[in-house]
């Protein structure tokens, strides 16, 4: 089997023959049909995250995973061969930038109606993470002011959507070039942080989805109003995550000590600070699947590459500047 892995971290992405992916009795093996692009596989390559994701190499990356499925488990229920199916993979289950990909069971769920394999590769991980910020983290309600930053790109664009199906007032940061693009994603104010004076323009805000982190995580902070959330998807850990997570006293100490200037911060002035990893739920993308089919989500794709393109399309990730996201396409 092909698949693209690194041989340790900071090791250029590499396609090669792989053994077959091990099949376990809650397993289900799929063929993969896409594949999209995230910064976490790019931020997996360069060891960005290895206190938090310790991992085994030759380390196949990828994902996000759309195809048909060619073999279960002894013990699985919800799908059986020939079905079509979308999911993210759990952690330490990475790999669907390859041929064939074995997932649990709870990690898939079955794809959208009518859309193409592309267009349900490109959902999994930025909907599950737009999902677990607002509904199960921030608790997003009907007339809550949402600041979604950069919201042209692979997570902003659908979550941008599923705030304004919640009831939100949306406000995005983007280029100008990209102002009628969001609002036609339902954005209702849009600020363009290359012009204007964010911090002056967003204020007041009961929820930010910081993406950025650094200097931004710090001025999100500021946006807020009392009692406001900020949710950092690449700032520092928070003992939250640590006890959720399972990480134990070591690292649990040490996501408290990266995290306490931050929280310090928020704490004077008088909001809070919130880290998340996204994780892999297949219950919970059957729900984004109907709001796809709904029509109030729908796939962002900005750009399609072949598999052969892989690795220099991962790699042009962290350049910034692309809408929705970058699938792969298996032909």
């Amino acid at each position: 089997m092909l698949a693209f892995a690194i041989s340790r971290y900071r090791a250029p992405l590499t396609l090669g023959p792989h053994p077959e992916p091990e099949l376990g009795d809650g397993d289900v093996l799929v063929e993969v049909r896409a594949a999209s692009l995230n910064r976490l596989d790019e931020r997996i390559r360069r060891g960005a995250l290895w206190p938090l994701l310790r991992h085994r190499f030759p380390l196949k990356l990828g994902h996000d995973v759309a195809g048909t499925v060619l073999r279960v488990g002894e013990s699985v229920r919800s799908f059986a061969v020939g079905d079509e199916v979308f999911g993210c993979a759990s952690a330490g289950r990475s790999g669907s930038f390859a041929e064939r990909i074995a997932l649990p069971e709870s990690d898939l769920a079955r794809k959208p109606v009518g859309l193409s394999w592309v267009e349900a590769a490109a959902l999994p991980l930025v909907t599950l993470t737009a999902w677990q910020a607002f509904v199960e983290s921030g608790d997003v309600r009907l007339g809550a002011r949402v600041l979604v930053p950069a919201g042209a790109g692979g997570v902003g664009s659908v979550a941008i959507q599923l705030a304004v199906s919640l009831g939100a007032e949306v406000t995005t940061t983007v280029r100008s070039e990209n102002r009628a693009f969001v609002q036609a994603l339902g954005a209702h104010r849009v600020i363009d942080y290359r012009r204007d004076n964010v911090e002056l323009a967003a204020a007041g805000a009961d929820l930010v989805l910081d993406s950025v982190g650094g200097s931004d995580l710090d001025a999100s902070l500021r946006l807020l109003r009392p009692g406001g959330t900020v949710i950092g998807l690449t700032g520092p850990p928070d003992p939250e995550y640590a006890r959720e997570a399972g990480l134990g006293w070591v690292l649990s100490l040490a996501t408290t000590g990266m995290s306490a200037g931050v929280r310090r911060r928020a704490r004077r002035l008088g909001v809070t600070y919130r880290f998340l990893m996204m994780r892999a739920d297949g219950a919970q993308l059957a729900r984004i699947a109907r709001l796809t089919e709904t029509g109030a989500i729908r796939p962002v794709v900005g750009r399609v590459v072949p598999f052969a393109d892989t690795a220099t399309a991962l790699t042009g990730l962290e350049n910034g500047g692309h809408r929705g996201k970058t699938v792969v396409e298996m032909r």
